[in-house]
Protein backbone atom coordinates (compact mmCIF):
# COMPACT_ATOMS: atom_id res chain seq x y z
CA UNK A 1 0.00 0.00 0.00
CA UNK A 2 1.24 3.55 -1.29
CA UNK A 3 2.01 5.72 1.96
CA UNK A 4 -0.06 8.64 3.22
CA UNK A 5 1.03 11.83 4.07
CA UNK A 6 -0.69 12.54 7.25
CA UNK A 7 -1.57 15.89 8.45
CA UNK A 8 0.01 17.11 11.76
CA UNK A 9 -0.53 16.23 15.13
CA UNK A 10 -2.82 19.19 16.36
CA UNK A 11 -4.88 18.66 13.10
CA UNK A 12 -5.23 14.80 13.79
CA UNK A 13 -6.18 15.18 17.31
CA UNK A 14 -9.25 17.12 16.37
CA UNK A 15 -9.57 14.82 13.44
CA UNK A 16 -9.87 12.02 15.92
CA UNK A 17 -12.80 13.56 18.29
CA UNK A 18 -14.68 14.04 15.06
CA UNK A 19 -14.18 10.38 14.34
CA UNK A 20 -15.06 9.44 17.71
CA UNK A 21 -18.81 11.62 17.77
CA UNK A 22 -19.33 9.81 14.08
CA UNK A 23 -18.67 6.46 15.71
CA UNK A 24 -21.18 7.04 18.53
CA UNK A 25 -23.55 9.16 16.14
CA UNK A 26 -23.55 6.77 12.93
CA UNK A 27 -22.73 3.24 14.42
CA UNK A 28 -24.30 3.39 17.10
CA UNK A 29 -21.30 2.46 19.44
CA UNK A 30 -21.91 1.50 23.21
CA UNK A 31 -19.85 4.45 24.91
CA UNK A 32 -17.52 1.92 26.87
CA UNK A 33 -16.37 0.73 23.13
CA UNK A 34 -16.31 4.04 21.68
CA UNK A 35 -14.22 5.05 25.34
CA UNK A 36 -11.73 1.97 23.86
CA UNK A 37 -11.70 3.07 20.70
CA UNK A 38 -10.69 6.20 21.71
CA UNK A 39 -8.06 4.62 23.39
CA UNK A 40 -6.23 2.88 20.72
CA UNK A 41 -6.34 6.03 18.02
CA UNK A 42 -4.27 8.32 21.73
CA UNK A 43 -2.25 5.23 21.33
CA UNK A 44 -1.57 5.65 17.43
CA UNK A 45 -1.03 9.60 17.77
CA UNK A 46 1.45 9.05 21.00
CA UNK A 47 3.42 6.50 18.66
CA UNK A 48 3.26 9.38 15.54
CA UNK A 49 4.61 11.98 18.07
CA UNK A 50 7.54 9.37 18.85
CA UNK A 51 8.15 9.47 14.82
CA UNK A 52 8.71 13.20 15.12
CA UNK A 53 5.34 13.95 12.91
CA UNK A 54 3.66 15.23 16.28
CA UNK A 55 5.28 19.25 15.36
CA UNK A 56 3.96 21.29 13.44
CA UNK A 57 4.81 19.21 10.03
CA UNK A 58 2.95 15.99 8.68
CA UNK A 59 4.12 12.51 8.45
CA UNK A 60 4.41 9.47 6.16
CA UNK A 61 2.92 6.99 7.17
CA UNK A 62 2.35 3.09 4.91
CA UNK A 63 1.58 -0.29 6.57
CA UNK A 64 5.06 -0.70 7.44
CA UNK A 65 4.71 1.99 9.95
CA UNK A 66 1.35 0.63 10.97
CA UNK A 67 3.34 -2.87 11.79
CA UNK A 68 5.66 -1.15 13.50
CA UNK A 69 3.03 0.64 15.82
CA UNK A 70 1.67 -2.97 16.72
CA UNK A 71 5.20 -3.98 17.27
CA UNK A 72 5.47 -1.02 19.72
CA UNK A 73 2.49 -1.72 21.63
CA UNK A 74 3.47 -5.45 22.10
CA UNK A 75 6.79 -4.46 23.27
CA UNK A 76 4.35 -2.54 25.73
CA UNK A 77 2.73 -5.47 26.75
CA UNK A 78 -0.55 -5.56 24.67
CA UNK A 79 -2.10 -8.94 24.86
CA UNK A 80 -3.16 -10.25 20.61
CA UNK A 81 -6.98 -9.83 21.42
CA UNK A 82 -6.21 -6.01 22.37
CA UNK A 83 -3.87 -5.87 19.41
CA UNK A 84 -6.54 -6.64 17.41
CA UNK A 85 -8.92 -4.22 18.61
CA UNK A 86 -5.70 -1.84 18.47
CA UNK A 87 -6.04 -2.67 14.33
CA UNK A 88 -9.71 -2.54 14.06
CA UNK A 89 -9.85 0.69 15.63
CA UNK A 90 -6.57 2.04 13.48
CA UNK A 91 -8.54 1.20 10.19
CA UNK A 92 -11.60 2.58 11.03
CA UNK A 93 -9.71 6.00 11.96
CA UNK A 94 -7.84 6.09 8.80
CA UNK A 95 -10.63 4.98 6.37
CA UNK A 96 -12.29 8.34 8.02
CA UNK A 97 -9.85 10.36 7.11
CA UNK A 98 -10.05 9.23 3.80
CA UNK A 99 -13.75 9.75 3.74
CA UNK A 100 -13.09 12.91 4.63
CA UNK A 101 -10.62 13.67 2.04
CA UNK A 102 -8.06 14.29 4.65
CA UNK A 103 -5.76 11.41 3.16
CA UNK A 104 -4.93 9.72 -0.19
CA UNK A 105 -5.23 5.86 1.07
CA UNK A 106 -5.69 3.45 4.20
CA UNK A 107 -2.13 3.10 5.57
CA UNK A 108 -3.46 0.03 7.35
CA UNK A 109 -5.66 -1.43 5.26
CA UNK A 110 -2.98 -4.25 4.15
CA UNK A 111 -1.78 -4.71 7.52
CA UNK A 112 -1.89 -8.48 8.96
CA UNK A 113 -4.05 -9.13 11.48
CA UNK A 114 -2.71 -10.61 14.85
CA UNK A 115 -3.01 -14.36 15.35
CA UNK A 116 -5.04 -14.99 18.59
CA UNK A 117 -5.18 -18.45 20.27
CA UNK A 118 -8.06 -20.38 19.96
CA UNK A 119 -10.08 -20.46 23.16
CA UNK A 120 -13.30 -22.95 23.15
CA UNK A 121 -16.44 -21.03 25.07
CA UNK A 122 -16.77 -22.11 28.68
CA UNK A 123 -20.46 -23.71 29.34
CA UNK A 124 -22.13 -25.53 31.51
CA UNK A 125 -23.81 -28.83 31.09
CA UNK A 126 -27.22 -29.72 31.13
CA UNK A 127 -27.18 -30.94 34.38
CA UNK A 128 -24.80 -27.99 35.65
CA UNK A 129 -27.17 -25.60 34.47
CA UNK A 130 -30.14 -26.95 36.56
CA UNK A 131 -28.07 -26.96 39.83
CA UNK A 132 -27.13 -23.40 38.91
CA UNK A 133 -30.69 -21.88 38.61
CA UNK A 134 -32.18 -23.73 41.36
CA UNK A 135 -29.21 -22.02 43.72
CA UNK A 136 -31.47 -18.54 44.37
CA UNK A 137 -33.70 -18.81 47.60
CA UNK A 138 -37.28 -18.80 46.09
CA UNK A 139 -38.71 -17.75 49.83
CA UNK A 140 -37.93 -14.72 49.34
CA UNK A 141 -38.78 -11.92 46.59
CA UNK A 142 -34.60 -11.27 46.04
CA UNK A 143 -34.34 -15.03 45.16
CA UNK A 144 -37.28 -15.39 43.30
CA UNK A 145 -35.95 -12.30 41.07
CA UNK A 146 -32.22 -13.67 40.92
CA UNK A 147 -33.24 -16.86 39.96
CA UNK A 148 -35.87 -15.52 37.02
CA UNK A 149 -32.73 -13.67 36.14
CA UNK A 150 -30.54 -16.03 35.72
CA UNK A 151 -33.13 -18.70 33.98
CA UNK A 152 -33.70 -15.46 31.32
CA UNK A 153 -29.90 -15.48 30.74
CA UNK A 154 -29.86 -18.94 29.92
CA UNK A 155 -33.24 -18.66 27.94
CA UNK A 156 -32.56 -16.46 25.79
CA UNK A 157 -28.85 -16.14 25.47
CA UNK A 158 -28.57 -12.42 26.85
CA UNK A 159 -24.94 -10.70 27.01
CA UNK A 160 -25.32 -9.14 30.56
CA UNK A 161 -25.97 -5.86 29.58
CA UNK A 162 -28.99 -6.95 27.70
CA UNK A 163 -30.38 -8.22 30.80
CA UNK A 164 -29.77 -5.15 32.83
CA UNK A 165 -31.06 -3.08 30.32
CA UNK A 166 -34.50 -4.89 29.58
CA UNK A 167 -37.30 -3.09 29.56
CA UNK A 168 -41.38 -3.77 30.35
CA UNK A 169 -41.97 -2.87 26.87
CA UNK A 170 -39.34 -5.29 25.14
CA UNK A 171 -41.73 -8.42 27.13
CA UNK A 172 -44.21 -9.46 25.02
CA UNK A 173 -45.51 -12.71 26.84
CA UNK A 174 -48.56 -12.90 25.13
CA UNK A 175 -46.20 -13.81 21.72
CA UNK A 176 -43.59 -15.40 24.17
CA UNK A 177 -41.02 -13.29 22.92
CA UNK A 178 -38.53 -10.79 23.85
CA UNK A 179 -36.85 -7.46 21.64
CA UNK A 180 -33.14 -7.41 22.98
CA UNK A 181 -31.16 -4.55 21.87
CA UNK A 182 -27.64 -5.70 21.59
CA UNK A 183 -24.00 -4.51 20.12
CA UNK A 184 -24.62 -0.94 18.23
CA UNK A 185 -28.31 -0.50 19.50
CA UNK A 186 -29.33 -3.65 16.96
CA UNK A 187 -32.38 -5.38 17.63
CA UNK A 188 -33.83 -9.24 17.53
CA UNK A 189 -36.60 -10.85 18.87
CA UNK A 190 -36.08 -13.95 20.81
CA UNK A 191 -38.56 -16.78 21.54
CA UNK A 192 -38.51 -18.06 25.36
CA UNK A 193 -39.93 -21.33 26.16
CA UNK A 194 -43.43 -21.96 28.18
CA UNK A 195 -42.06 -22.38 31.54
CA UNK A 196 -39.59 -19.12 31.16
CA UNK A 197 -43.25 -17.31 29.87
CA UNK A 198 -44.48 -18.44 33.23
CA UNK A 199 -41.81 -17.46 35.80
CA UNK A 200 -41.21 -13.85 34.13
CA UNK A 201 -45.34 -13.80 34.39
CA UNK A 202 -45.04 -14.93 38.00
CA UNK A 203 -42.30 -12.21 38.38
CA UNK A 204 -43.54 -9.52 36.85
CA UNK A 205 -46.98 -9.54 39.00
CA UNK A 206 -46.07 -10.96 42.09
CA UNK A 207 -42.82 -10.09 43.07
CA UNK A 208 -41.87 -6.76 40.96
CA UNK A 209 -44.54 -4.51 42.18
CA UNK A 210 -42.74 -5.56 45.93
CA UNK A 211 -39.96 -3.53 44.84
CA UNK A 212 -41.38 -0.25 44.40
CA UNK A 213 -40.06 0.36 40.95
CA UNK A 214 -39.07 3.59 39.94
CA UNK A 215 -37.87 2.89 36.12
CA UNK A 216 -38.87 0.65 33.32
CA UNK A 217 -36.58 -1.68 33.44
CA UNK A 218 -37.84 -5.49 34.26
CA UNK A 219 -35.57 -6.18 36.91
CA UNK A 220 -34.87 -3.85 39.86
CA UNK A 221 -33.29 -3.30 42.84
CA UNK A 222 -34.39 -2.50 46.70
CA UNK A 223 -34.47 1.36 45.67
CA UNK A 224 -36.55 0.71 42.41
CA UNK A 225 -33.90 1.20 40.02
CA UNK A 226 -32.41 -1.40 37.69
CA UNK A 227 -29.79 -3.66 38.64
CA UNK A 228 -25.67 -3.15 37.48
CA UNK A 229 -23.71 -5.96 35.30
CA UNK A 230 -21.43 -5.81 38.87
CA UNK A 231 -24.45 -7.39 40.41
CA UNK A 232 -25.13 -10.05 37.74
CA UNK A 233 -21.46 -10.88 37.76
CA UNK A 234 -21.47 -11.35 41.51
CA UNK A 235 -25.13 -13.20 41.49
CA UNK A 236 -23.31 -15.78 39.02
CA UNK A 237 -20.90 -16.59 40.85
CA UNK A 238 -22.22 -16.66 44.13
CA UNK A 239 -25.04 -19.65 42.37
CA UNK A 240 -22.25 -21.54 40.45
CA UNK A 241 -20.12 -21.67 43.87
CA UNK A 242 -23.45 -22.69 45.61
CA UNK A 243 -24.18 -25.47 42.96
CA UNK A 244 -20.38 -26.93 43.34
CA UNK A 245 -18.77 -25.73 40.15
CA UNK A 246 -15.02 -24.59 41.06
CA UNK A 247 -13.89 -23.22 37.47
CA UNK A 248 -13.97 -20.05 36.69
CA UNK A 249 -17.72 -18.89 35.26
CA UNK A 250 -19.23 -15.40 34.05
CA UNK A 251 -23.00 -14.21 33.04
CA UNK A 252 -20.91 -14.69 29.66
CA UNK A 253 -21.33 -18.32 30.28
CA UNK A 254 -25.05 -18.60 29.88
CA UNK A 255 -24.58 -17.59 26.61
CA UNK A 256 -22.29 -20.18 26.12
CA UNK A 257 -24.14 -22.83 27.03
CA UNK A 258 -27.45 -21.43 25.39
CA UNK A 259 -25.96 -21.64 22.08
CA UNK A 260 -24.06 -24.99 22.41
CA UNK A 261 -27.11 -27.12 24.03
CA UNK A 262 -29.57 -25.40 21.31
CA UNK A 263 -26.82 -26.92 18.69
CA UNK A 264 -26.65 -30.39 20.52
CA UNK A 265 -29.83 -30.10 20.37
CA UNK A 266 -30.15 -30.24 16.43
CA UNK A 267 -30.33 -26.54 15.74
CA UNK A 268 -28.91 -25.03 12.77
CA UNK A 269 -25.56 -22.66 13.44
CA UNK A 270 -27.53 -20.25 11.00
CA UNK A 271 -30.47 -19.85 13.83
CA UNK A 272 -28.27 -19.66 16.50
CA UNK A 273 -26.36 -16.67 15.14
CA UNK A 274 -29.90 -15.01 14.36
CA UNK A 275 -30.88 -15.89 18.09
CA UNK A 276 -27.18 -14.61 19.23
CA UNK A 277 -27.32 -11.46 17.30
CA UNK A 278 -23.98 -12.29 15.79
CA UNK A 279 -23.68 -9.93 12.91
CA UNK A 280 -21.35 -12.08 11.16
CA UNK A 281 -21.32 -15.81 11.30
CA UNK A 282 -17.79 -15.98 12.00
CA UNK A 283 -18.73 -14.84 15.50
CA UNK A 284 -20.70 -18.28 15.93
CA UNK A 285 -18.42 -20.57 14.46
CA UNK A 286 -16.76 -20.79 17.78
CA UNK A 287 -19.32 -23.10 18.30
CA UNK A 288 -18.72 -25.19 15.69
CA UNK A 289 -16.85 -27.85 17.95
CA UNK A 290 -20.22 -28.58 19.13
CA UNK A 291 -21.02 -29.92 15.98
CA UNK A 292 -18.34 -31.43 15.19
CA UNK A 293 -18.78 -33.83 18.70
CA UNK A 294 -22.37 -34.42 17.88
CA UNK A 295 -21.40 -35.56 13.87
CA UNK A 296 -18.81 -37.43 16.02
CA UNK A 297 -21.17 -39.37 17.92
CA UNK A 298 -23.71 -40.01 15.48
CA UNK A 299 -21.01 -41.51 12.83
CA UNK A 300 -20.01 -44.46 16.04
CA UNK A 301 -23.79 -44.88 16.63
CA UNK A 302 -25.08 -45.60 13.12
CA UNK A 303 -21.91 -46.29 11.12
CA UNK A 304 -22.05 -50.24 10.31
CA UNK A 305 -18.37 -50.66 10.75
CA UNK A 306 -18.00 -48.75 13.53
CA UNK A 307 -19.78 -51.85 15.61
CA UNK A 308 -17.74 -54.04 14.46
Amino acid sequence: MPAALLPDLKTLQGLARQWEDALLAERGLSPATEASYAQDIGCLLAFLETLGGGGSGACSFDDASADCFLAWRRAQGDAPKTLARRLSAMRSFFRYLVDEGEVSANPAVDCENPKLPLHLPEFFSQEEIARVLAAPDPATDRGRRDACMLALLYAAGLRVSELVTLELKDVDLARGTISVFGKGRKERTVPVHARMQRDLQAYLTEVRPRFSPACPCVFVGRRGLGLTRQYVWKLVKEAARQAGIAREVSPHTFRHSFATHLLEGGADLRAVQTLLGHADIAATEIYTHVQARRLAELHRKFHPRSRS
